[in-house]
C-alpha cells in the first residue's frame, strides 16, 4: 500500500503540492481562528483570501518552478495593503527555497534563492512594516538571512543525498550486470568443455566400433562366435554413443572447438593415480569404496573423475597443513562420491567466481545428479555429488 501511494504521488505532483498548500491554509486558518476577534487584522474571508493567495505559489514549486518564483515575489505586495503579512507567505518563500536547492542545479537554484530572498530584504529595509514587531530592520534582514540560509542548505543537503543514492544504485546494477555476465561466461565455458570431452568419448566409441567392425567382418566366416561376441559389443558400444550424443546436444558444442583426440577419457581407474599425484604434492589422501562397482557409461566415470579431481585441487590450495578423504559408494542404482578434508577451507572471495564449482554443477546436472557443497560443522570442507546410474545398454527416451 506504501509503495502503491509513492507511485501515485510521484506522478502526480500537481495533486500533492496542491493539497500541500490546502494544509498551509488551513493551518493559517488554524492560527486566525485562535486569535482573539478583536486582535483579528482584518475580517476573517479577506485574510483566508490573502492567505490562499499567498500559498498558491507551493502547487506549482515543481511542476511550474519559475513561474512559481515570479508568483511569490509578487505577493510581497500584499503586506503593503493588509499593513501585515500573512503567516503562509514566509512559509511559501521557505519551501520554494527548499524546493529549488534539492530539485535544481547549482546555479539555479543559488540564483532562485536570490531572485526569492533578495527582494525581502529590500522590504524589510527600505518599507518595513509598522506595529508588528518592536524590532529594527537590521534584525529582520538577519532573521530572514538565516532562514533563507537554512533553506537552502538542508535542500542542497537533500539533492546530494539523492545524488549519491543514485549513484550507488548504479554501481550496484553494473556490479550485478558484471557478476552476472562473468557467471553466464563461466558457465557457457565450462558446457564447452564438456561438449569436448563427450565428444572425445563419442569419438573413442565410434573408432572401437569401427575396428570392432573390421575385425568381425574378417573373421566372419572362419569363425562366426567370435564375430558374433564382436557384434555385440559393437551394439553396446553404439547405444552408449546413443545416449552420449543425445547429452552433446543438450550442452551445445561450439565449431570453435579443437579437434578431439581419439583417446579415451580417465574415469574412476584414474582416480587411484589422481591421488598419487595429490599425495606427492602433500596432501595425504584416503581413497574408500563402499559397494561393488558396476558396469557405468564413460560419461558418468569421467564426471566423477573431474569432481575428484577439482576437489582435490582446491584441497591442496587452500586446505593447508590437512588431510583428504576420498568415498566412493555404490548403492541403490546411483553412485554418491565425497571428498572432504579436515583444512581450513577457501576464503571469502566476493569478487571472484568459483568456476570449479560451477563446472562440477553443470557435470552432475547433466546425468540427473545432485551437488552439494560448503564447509564442515568440525571444519575443512566437504565436496559431495550423487548421480543415478544408468543400465548400460538402454538408450533413454
Amino acid at each position: 500500500m506504501t509503495d502503491r501511494l509513492r507511485a501515485w504521488a510521484r506522478h502526480r505532483p500537481l495533486a500533492v503540492d496542491g493539497c500541500f498548500a490546502v494544509a498551509l491554509v488551513l493551518v493559517d486558518l488554524v492560527f486566525l481562528l485562535l486569535t482573539p476577534r478583536e486582535l483579528r487584522p482584518g475580517q476573517l474571508s479577506a485574510e483566508l483570501g490573502w492567505s490562499v493567495l499567498c500559498a498558491a505559489p507551493v502547487a506549482l514549486r515543481r511542476v511550474a518552478p519559475w513561474p512559481a518564483v515570479g508568483a511569490a515575489v509578487a505577493t510581497l505586495g500584499v503586506p503593503a495593503l493588509l499593513g501585515h503579512a500573512p503567516t503562509t507567505q514566509g512559509v511559501t518563500f521557505v519551501v520554494l527555497t527548499y524546493t529549488m536547492a534539492a530539485h535544481r542545479p547549482l546555479r539555479a537554484a543559488t540564483l532562485a534563492a536570490v531572485l526569492l530572498w533578495v527582494p525581502v530584504a529590500l522590504v524589510v529595509t527600505v518599507a518595513p512594516l509598522d506595529g508588528v514587531l518592536d524590532v529594527g530592520p537590521a534584525y529582520l534582514l538577519l532573521n530572514n538571512l538565516l532562514t533563507a540560509s537554512v533553506a537552502y542548505a538542508v535542500g542542497r543537503a537533500v539533492q546530494a543525498r539523492r545524488q549519491s543514492t543514485q549513484a550507488l544504485r548504479e554501481r550496484a546494477r553494473v556490479a550485478e550486470a558484471n557478476q552476472r555476465s562473468l557467471a553466464e561466461r563461466a558457465v557457457a565455458d565450462e558446457r564447452r568443455r564438456i561438449a569436448r570431452e563427450l565428444h572425445d568419448v563419442v569419438a573413442h566409441h565410434v573408432s572401437v566400433m569401427g575396428v570392432l567392425a573390421t575385425g568381425a567382418r574378417r573373421v566372419l566366416r572362419r569363425d562366426p562366435d567370435t564375430a558374433d561376441e564382436a557384434i555385440a559389443t559393437i551394439e553396446e558400444t553404439s547405444r552408449a554413443t546413443l545416449r552420449e550424443m543425445r547429452r552433446l546436444l543438450d550442452v551445445l558444442r561450439t565449431d570453435a572447438e579443437p579437434a578431439a583426440d581419439l583417446a579415451p577419457q580417465p574415469g574412476l581407474a584414474g582416480i587411484e593415480a589422481l591421488v598419487e599425484q595429490v599425495r606427492e604434492a602433500g596432501l595425504p589422501v584416503t581413497v574408500r569404496v563402499d559397494g561393488r562397482p558396476g558396469p557405468m557409461e564413460e560419461g558418468v566415470a569421467l564426471t566423477v573423475y573431474r569432481i575428484v579431481q577439482e576437489a582435490l585441487t582446491n584441497a591442496l590450495k587452500h586446505a593447508g597443513a590437512a588431510t583428504a578423504l576420498v568415498r566412493l559408494t555404490f548403492a541403490d542404482g546411483s553412485l554418491a562420491v565425497e571428498v572432504t578434508d579436515t583444512g581450513r577451507g577457501p576464503g571469502p572471495a566476493p569478487d571472484r567466481i568459483g568456476h570449479g564449482l560451477v563446472g562440477m554443477r553443470e557435470r552432475v546436472a547433466l546425468y540427473g545428479g545432485v551437488l552439494r557443497t560448503g564447509p564442515r560443522p568440525g571444519g575443512g570442507f566437504r565436496v559431495y555429488a550423487r548421480i543415478p546410474l544408468e543400465p548400460v545398454g538402454v538408450v533413454p527416451a
